[in-house]
């Protein structure tokens, strides 16, 4: 037994507050030292919102805090408690269905959720005890236990790698589902137990760890090539062990399991909205209808008749009191004006309208072999809504896919391929053969490209000495990297891998060569740049470094940008990614003092990240210019005609984008965000420059361009997506340095307008294109959009990591299942494979879904009365599954022309179906119709006998016949907004009216004689059997219903006398794309329609 005790992470200093120690398979370090077993959590994984016994009161909280709810609470109190017209049960049974279905509906949610955990925590795992492998659930592991993994397991807690089946104790493992990369990342066992390859050795293992407390950056980890985290899948790699760190709800996955924010539709608010005024008229009613009682009991025959004499205690009661009773007891009367199944409808249509975008085939690709996914059902309506939409350029405009173009080496240009005895072949003109870098600086460049990254090759494609080049198979989480490899590879200089911590490269004359890797500085968003340091076979040391020309020209000899400069802008021009190649010599004494720095950085406790970014700033400076790349990344399909389509919808595109200028713009304008005839206005550091004082310059050109904005357009917001073809269009180009300087202005007088004055130039352009942002910068710009006045609805779209800030930022998210990971779709409210679907989801999707859901709200407040079982089966039974139905399959027109003409999608934005307007006609049709069925009814009954025996009908028949009108009336409203007829429409319709007569029937005791003591005893049947009642019925029925075929009728008469017109005009306009051919659903749609 041996013992051994380092404290691997702290790297000299002192125990701190904030750190914790933890014994490797907890065994005490020393025996002479007591040991104290420490408490940390169990690795127990809990996503669960509920237990079985707290289930019931907290989800009863949390449904009781919507307003709806609590109010329809208190009325059933009211009821209970107070002497009411109706009964309890006509308020108390929808609230305990409504409560009961989405109950049932969250708990089964969250045993799903339990069901994942115990599949997780149940698991099986081997921890390392007394030198025997022992055989344990997940959950038992502790901190301190060593474990072992096997190939394609994931890692049940974070561990810290102690050894590996391989000599040099590496592993490969996949993080697909942390962070949604699917490449193999390499790590690397701690150097003092990488010996330790079998039970016995690594149970006798004396062992003390310091490291800090858990925390959730999946990026801020101690040690990050040791470091195995939760989640993740050992590749390639036969077994390891490892010792457990963090365990359970202290794990980084753990901790990254957090809810979204909660985000909320713009149609959810019109609700809130509509209840507070519907509940203002309830209360209103509810005193007119009180005071209005006492002035008609003023008279003391109408307060006491002789037939209805009160008693002592009624006399005896405070007035006031009597009052407050009455005006409760009239609430109670008309609370069925606020509809609460009306939440239960909206969100069953919601949960299955989205099944709608999983199931379109549309959006199924090839490629990839996936369609749609919907993560969030609550914001389809907010896809119709969207005024502004931000996406990222590569990966998400751009295909991702990388292709070597050409290189440049000492300001020469090199394109083709490699001749086998020259070497590089420069093909660009008719430049003579001697105009070409030196033959060193060539393979120097050449050996750059081949040692300069983090890609690694796919196992078992090396053999020993000769390599198969054509066979090797590169993984890297970037596509660039992947390019320039294989760039090096086709002017004759291949990467063949690493083994045992050497990078082998083949030359050119086919020799390998091995480097010993020292250190990889690796690449992040704030220095844009990676670099990597190694050891040649003759001892020298070499630092190749590669990065964005902004990261790299400052740190090398000033005259040696010029050549390259040159070459990088142009091929910027072109479109194409560049990259500049830089390198230097480290003389052994620097580099002692470098690995000294390096690894105390490494290992630092605190602050680590800026403590490496120190060091890497410190190290890449003083550097040679090599060269530089292009990488071409072609555009996705159908992207500049899915752009061309949202700015005809009168939709703002914005693209972030982290490329150069140059190279946002070409893409820009090859995918039409700008077009020939946009004038740009450029906020960059280029044009700042030119002036001493960078904020006098910044606020003399945002006062320009504002005047000249303000000069060419009106100042109404809402005009301004039909002036955008009226007039000039403009576009804003400014970049991150610009931006930062503009957020973060000083307050003097001068400057601290910027961001207004620069809100107000954007609102005035068609397109605006931010470059050189960092992930954060792009939330900015989303929320300071988000924040203008009237709050336009957002939307962002992308692709990688990089996005995802503005994904969660905007209202709307949007994540395209690409090749840098699916983090970005992860953590989306949609996920669609390509950008050429967004065309189709905002245009025919979001369309439909906010005509649908905007109906479905106006139909509920519209359609809102007797007998406590008509009551509470009229929003329940009645007249709920007929606006269900057409809320999710009315489609309204045809969906070709829905994305052919989008121009439509202006006639629904701002939420315009949910405004005033449309909220007073349909208050005004349910009030006209009230007033048609009660007075209508009532002068029918101004003579009582209807039959012809004399008997003569009584508030129980009225009441009946007004409620039968009702329900035949709402339906058939409903039948006739329908455009788009499938069977489920004919049996929710006439279903509902069959089961309202059957009910009737049943409840009046002719089909269940038991319930022939209550009062509706044979109240319906004896009903329909006069005739006088069937012609009223009938005719109050037409004349409900006649505005709204007036209406129809006016409509079909308007459009007939323009549909020459509207043909004409969409010949001439329409734009040239391709209409889908698949339905949405199962016929082909009735285009014969318009949504007003």
């Amino acid at each position: 037994m041996f013992r051994r005790s380092f404290n691997r992470f702290c790297a000299g200093e002192e125990k701190r507050v904030g750190t914790r120690t933890v014994f490797v398979g907890n065994h005490p370090v020393s025996e002479t030292e007591a040991y104290i077993a420490q408490k940390f959590c169990d690795n127990r994984i809990i996503s669960s919102k509920y237990t079985l016994w707290n289930f019931l009161p907290k989800n009863l909280f949390e449904q009781f805090r919507r307003i709806a709810n609590f109010y329809f609470l208190i009325i059933f109190l009211i009821q209970v408690t107070v002497d009411t017209p109706t009964s309890p049960i006509t308020s108390g049974l929808p609230l305990f269905f409504v409560i009961t279905v989405t109950a049932i509906k969250q708990g089964y949610e969250d045993w799903l959720r339990h069901r994942a955990d115990n599949e997780v925590n149940k698991s099986t795992v081997y921890i390392i005890e007394n030198a025997k492998r022992v055989k344990k659930e997940s959950e038992k592991i502790k901190v301190g236990d060593i474990v072992e993994v096997q190939a394609d397991e994931t890692f049940p807690c974070d561990l810290i790698l102690l050894s590996s089946c391989t000599v040099d104790g590496t592993c490969y493992v996949t993080t697909a589902s942390l962070d949604g990369e699917s490449n193999c990342k390499t790590h690397y066992a701690v150097r003092d137990t990488i010996e330790l390859r079998t039970v016995e050795s690594i149970d006798n293992l004396r062992a003390a760890i310091e490291c800090e407390q858990p925390q959730s950056d999946l990026y801020k980890s101690l040690g990050p090539e040791n470091l195995l985290l939760k989640g993740a899948t050992l590749k390639n790699t036969k077994k390891i062990y490892g010792v457990a760190v963090y365990t359970g709800m202290e794990t980084k996955m753990a901790l990254n399991y957090q809810g979204k924010s909660q985000k909320r539709s713009a149609v959810e608010k019109s609700i809130n909205a509509f209840l507070i005024v519907y509940l203002f008229i309830l209360l209103t009613k509810a005193a007119i209808c009180t005071t209005l009682k006492y002035v008609w009991q003023s008279t003391p025959y109408n307060d006491e008749p002789w037939y209805n004499q009160k008693t002592q205690k009624e006399r005896e009661t405070w007035k006031v009191l009597k009052m407050f009773t009455d005006f409760l007891s009239f609430m109670v009367l008309f609370n069925f004006i606020i509809p609460v199944s009306m939440y239960v409808t909206v969100e069953m249509q919601k949960f299955l309208g989205s099944f709608f975008i999983s199931w379109d085939n549309d959006f199924y690709d090839e490629e990839i072999n996936e369609g749609a996914l919907v993560n969030t059902s609550d914001l389809n309506e907010e896809l119709g809504q969207v005024d502004y939409v931000f996406t990222d350029k590569t990966g998400t405009l751009t295909e991702n896919s990388m292709e070597f173009i050409e290189c440049c080496i000492d300001g020469h240009k090199y394109k083709g391929v490699a001749q086998e005895t020259d070497g590089l072949s420069q093909t660009d003109g008719p430049l003579p053969y001697l105009d070409r870098a030196d033959k060193n600086r060539e393979e120097l460049f050449l050996r750059a490209l081949c040692l300069c990254h983090t890609v690694e090759v796919k196992p078992n494609d090396t053999v020993d000495g000769v390599t198969e080049s054509s066979e090797l198979t590169y993984m890297s989480s970037s596509p660039d990297e992947i390019a320039l490899v294989k760039g090096a590879k086709k002017y004759g200089f291949t990467f063949v891998g690493v083994q045992n911590g050497y990078m082998r490269v083949e030359n050119q004359r086919k020799e390998i060569e091995e480097y010993e890797l020292l250190h990889t500085l690796n690449f992040d968003s704030v220095r844009r740049r990676m670099s990597v340091i190694v050891k040649t076979q003759s001892g020298d040391i070499l630092l190749f470094c590669k990065g964005a020309d902004s990261a790299v020209f400052p740190r090398v000899q000033n005259h040696e940008i010029d050549l390259i400069k040159v070459h990088v802008e142009h091929n910027a021009m072109e479109g194409y990614r560049t990259l500049c190649i830089a390198f230097k010599e480290i003389a052994p004494d620097d580099y002692e003092r470098v690995n000294r720095q390096l690894i105390e950085a490494k290992m630092a406790l605190q602050d680590r990240e800026e403590k490496m970014e120190k060091v890497f700033d410190e190290i890449e400076t003083d550097m040679h210019l090599i060269g530089a790349t292009a990488v071409e990344d072609k555009l996705q399909d159908q992207a500049a005609e899915t752009i061309e389509a949202l700015h005809a919808a009168g939709l703002k595109v914005w693209v972030l984008t982290g490329d150069k200028m140059e190279t946002a713009k070409s893409t820009c304008y090859a995918c039409r965000l700008f077009q020939t005839n946009t004038e740009l206005l450029e906020l960059t550091t280029k044009t700042i420059e030119e002036s001493e004082r960078k904020e006098d310059r910044l606020h003399e050109l945002l006062t320009e361009y504002r005047k000249k904005l303000l000069r060419e357009f009106p100042k109404s917001t809402r005009s301004l997506k039909k002036a955008w073809t009226e007039h000039q269009e403009y576009g804003l180009i400014i970049d991150g340095s610009t931006l930062s300087l503009i957020l973060n202005s000083s307050q003097d007088s001068g400057s601290n307008n910027y961001r207004s004055i620069f809100l107000q130039i954007c609102m005035k352009c068609t397109a605006v294109l931010c470059c050189r942002m960092a992930p954060l910068q792009k939330a900015q710009i989303v929320r300071m959009v988000k924040n203008l006045k009237g709050s336009p609805i957002t939307l962002s779209i992308g692709d990688g990591a990089n996005d995802v800030s503005m994904i969660l930022e905007s209202h709307v998210g949007i994540g395209i299942k690409g090749k840098e990971g699916r983090q970005a779709s992860r953590n989306s409210d949609y996920a669609v494979p390509k950008f050429k679907h967004l065309k189709k989801l905002l245009l025919a999707h979001g369309h439909l879904y906010y005509v649908r859901i905007a109906h479905l709200v106006q139909y509920f407040f519209y359609k809102p009365l007797y007998d406590a079982a008509y009551l509470t089966m009229y929003n329940i039974c009645f007249t709920s599954l007929p606006i269900l139905a057409y809320s999710l399959l009315e489609q309204h027109i045809n969906i070709d022309t829905l994305t052919s003409d989008p121009r439509l999608y202006m006639k629904i934005s701002g939420n315009a179906m949910l405004q005033l307007g449309p909220f007073l006609y349909w208050t005004f049709l349910a009030a006209f119709e009230g007033t048609v069925f009660f007075f209508g009814t009532y002068f029918l009954f101004q003579t009582t006998s209807l039959d012809e025996n004399g008997k003569v009908y009584g508030n129980w028949t009225f009441g009946t016949i007004i409620f039968t009108i009702l329900v035949f009336t709402v339906t058939l409203k409903l039948a006739l907004d329908t455009r788009f007829w499938t069977w489920i429409n004919h049996l929710v319709i006439w279903g509902s009216l069959a089961f309202y007569v059957f009910f009737s029937f049943f409840w009046g005791g002719i089909i269940w004689p038991f319930l022939k003591q209550q009062r509706m005893y044979f109240i319906f049947a004896q009903m329909l059997s006069s005739v006088s009642i069937w012609l009223t019925i009938i005719l109050l029925i037409f004349v409900s219903l006649s505005p709204e075929m007036l209406r129809i009728v006016l409509r079909s008469v308007r459009r007939r006398s323009t549909r020459s017109n509207l043909s004409c005009k969409k010949a001439s306009d329409s734009l040239s794309t391709r209409p889908s051919v698949r339905p949405l659903l199962l016929r082909t749609f009735s285009d014969e329609s318009n949504i007003f």
